[in-house]
């Protein structure tokens, strides 16, 4: 097999060889490739329809596809959102906000988002930010609280969390672990 022939070849090359199938064929083909990637993780109806569509499958057979693997149970966003809210949520500690931007960028309804991210209560939320900053804390021994702040103020943002909480998690944890002072008393929380 030459390299024209392989998995070395262009997107224009594949996409040639998927116009050369009969629609059965490439019917066939473009349920492979969804079995294939539903084998690994769940995936939404978007990451699907957009597999199938870097791979040159016309609009009308990846439709047809998604339409009876919906109807099969194979594929459903609002359960996928679920389990990608809990999982996200619990091993990488994002918050809320980060789960449904991730969410709504899979191709999920941004109100099926916002509903598996309002799973996540206030209270959760905030005991998963302690865990993180105590975590973090565990690590930063040789650093000034200044240092400190700023680097799980920047932790905690980046996995979605608001400014206040952030700040009262903060403040608390430093206090806790035996920070001298906290800088954070003089900042306004909201």
């Amino acid at each position: 097999m030459s390299e024209s022939e392989d998995g070395g070849r262009s997107p224009r090359a594949r996409s040639r060889r998927v116009a050369d199938l009969t629609p059965e064929e490439a019917r066939k083909k473009a349920k492979e490739i969804c079995f294939d990637l539903l084998a690994t993780r769940s995936r939404t109806k978007d990451e699907l329809r957009k597999a199938l569509r870097r791979k040159g499958f016309a609009e009308e057979i990846g439709e047809e596809l998604l339409g009876k693997l919906d109807q099969a149970g194979l594929v459903d966003d609002a359960a996928f959102a679920e389990q990608w809210v809990r999982a996200r949520h619990n091993h990488q500690g994002l918050a809320k906000r980060a789960l449904v931007a991730e969410l709504k960028r899979k191709g999920v309804d941004s109100t099926l988002a916002v509903e598996a991210a309002g799973e996540v209560d206030r209270d959760a939320e905030e005991e998963r930010a302690r865990e993180l900053v105590r975590k973090k804390l565990r690590t930063m021994t040789s650093v000034d609280e200044q240092t400190a702040t700023r680097r799980l103020l920047g932790m905690l943002a980046r996995k979605g969390y608001s400014q206040g909480l952030a700040y009262t998690v903060i403040k608390e944890e430093l206090r806790e672990a035996g920070a001298e002072s906290t800088m954070l008393d003089d900042v306004a929380l909201d």
